[in-house]
């Protein structure tokens, strides 16, 4: 079982791109989770918990850790997530009894972005260290410290705000998916960048979606 998590277990081989087994199926479960989010399924968390527990370790090995912390991360708000969706406050439940969309307000939204920001300056600068900090865990240098950083961050403030179902976090989704498609393609997992191509696909969906729901709701539950 060990093995299954190593990035060297390959699972076959195309156009001689050897796909490891952790690629594979971390790209699958991905896809899956992020496809039922974009309906606002609440299928979409448990799934994701599968994704991110293979994600941590094919991370880690490729010297992504920001990115590797953040499965830490996404761990624990799938499960609350799934938990927040189920248990949706009075007046807050939608049409399946389950938390609807609603907006969360330009100010918010730019302010969100400017924290984003902000916080990715840190975390890169941090992240560029840990090799001379803790070179027992982290012998190589973090790859791309600043980008990996960015998809990081943003990635953090928007699910506060997937689990509370406002709209405008597809938007920083759709973001984040594009730099999320050319960074593992430089660093070359092949498959990941694809999933993050069809992630961007999604995020637009589900942009378009979510705002077609929050409108049709009655105009009481608005």
């Amino acid at each position: 079982m060990q093995d299954f998590f190593r990035i060297d277990n390959i699972l076959f081989e195309v156009l001689g791109y050897k796909m490891s087994h952790l690629e594979f199926y971390g790209f699958v479960s991905g896809a899956i989770a992020v496809w039922l989010s974009a309906k606002a399924n609440i299928w979409s968390w448990p799934i994701g918990i599968v994704n991110v527990v293979l994600s941590f370790f094919l991370y880690y090995q490729i010297q992504l850790y920001p990115d590797m912390f953040l499965q830490i991360f996404f761990f624990v708000t799938n499960a609350l997530g799934w938990w927040r969706w189920t248990h949706p406050r009075p007046g807050e439940e939608d049409r399946n009894k389950e938390l609807r969309v609603s907006f969360m307000g330009i100010y918010t939204f730019i302010g969100i972005c400017l924290s984003g920001l902000a916080g990715t300056a840190v975390l890169g600068a941090l992240a560029s260290q840990l090799h001379h900090w803790f070179p027992a865990f982290f012998p190589i240098p973090s790859a791309f410290p600043y980008a990996d950083s960015f998809i990081t961050v943003m990635s953090i403030i928007t699910t506060f705000f997937m689990i509370k179902k406002k709209v405008e976090c597809w938007i920083i989704w759709i973001i984040v998916d594009i730099v999320a498609t050319y960074l593992y393609y430089v660093k070359g997992i092949m498959l990941y960048s694809v999933l993050y191509f069809m992630f961007t696909v999604i995020a637009a969906f589900g942009l378009w979606h979510w705002w077609k729901e929050y409108r049709a709701y009655q105009p009481q539950c608005i």
